[in-house]
């Protein structure tokens, strides 16, 4: 039995867990609140890149995506970096929902699961 692998251990949650070869992501949000919607995005997406890597994977490995929306306005916004940052031919499965978020000024929450190499 692999142990588990904790990232960026918190008091309240972990940004990451490696388990039996699969990364288990926190939701991400961005750095700037104030942001646009693209940006906001994008902030979150460089941050995932980042976690994955320390996990020893990349983009073209995620499982499944859950991305949250505190507005359903901004689902083009949103996915004009999606769609930008995402790997031909390994786009993952996904789904986008709106929710409240923690903070007011965030725009965008993502999830991710991937495998990892």
């Amino acid at each position: 039995m692999s142990d588990i692998q904790r990232f960026n251990v918190g008091k309240r949650l972990s940004d990451m867990a490696v388990y039996n070869g699969v990364a288990y992501l926190a939701g991400q949000v961005p750095d700037d609140g104030k942001a646009d919607i693209t940006e906001q995005t994008r902030q979150v997406l460089s941050t995932i890149d980042k976690l994955l890597a320390e996990a020893g994977t990349d983009k073209t490995r995620i499982l499944m995506a859950q991305i949250f929306l505190a507005d359903l306005k901004d689902f083009g916004g949103m996915n004009v970096a999606w769609e930008a940052w995402v790997a031909a031919g390994h786009t993952p499965p996904r789904a986008t929902v709106q929710a409240r978020l923690a903070d007011p000024d965030f725009k965008v929450e993502i999830v991710v699961t991937a495998a990892v190499a």
